[in-house]
């Protein structure tokens, strides 16, 4: 197997490291680098878990290999909150809205959220829904997760 070396940027820092040409983003950055909040679950892009942002993008990390990051900006649920504790917008309004239970879901949906309201965007409800669409949770039953999307898009609903 053949290995590359990778540049790349997350949770703002710099990381470099080597990795195998078949390694997943999502590995690399759970074993690599650190960041647990990366859940894998299904491994075919499917349950939405390991959902991160590549350069401002709604990514499974899963389905990208870490070769493909190299000179990206990657950012994922830990590096959300600012360096004293407090919340981003987003992790702030899943708190306010009970959004999570067994939480294995909730890094994905969080950064999915992130994506879909960066830069002040207002989304629909439609288009609320067709970015939640692609996360599977059992145990919210998916109203906590709505109301915080709502909320975070200025959305009555």
């Amino acid at each position: 197997m053949s290995d590359h070396k990778i540049r790349l940027t997350v949770d703002g820092g710099p990381v470099s490291k080597t990795v195998e040409a078949r390694q997943t983003l999502g590995e690399f950055l759970r074993d690599g680098c650190g960041r647990t909040g990366v859940h894998l679950g299904c491994e075919h892009g499917v349950c939405g878990a390991c959902t991160v942002i590549v350069d401002g993008k709604a990514v499974r990390s899963c389905l990208m290999l870490a070769v493909q990051a190299d000179g990206t900006e990657v950012t994922t649920a830990q590096g959300l909150a600012a360096p004293d504790g407090t919340l981003s917008p987003v992790q702030q309004a899943m708190m306010d809205e009970h959004a999570l239970q067994c939480g294995f879901c909730t890094p994905g949906v969080v950064m999915t959220m992130t994506a879909l309201t960066a830069g002040g965007a207002r989304p629909t409800e439609a288009e609320i829904k067709a970015a939640m669409s692609g996360h599977l949770c059992r145990c919210t039953g998916y109203q906590g997760i709505m109301r915080a999307a709502r909320k975070l898009a200025g959305v009555n609903a």
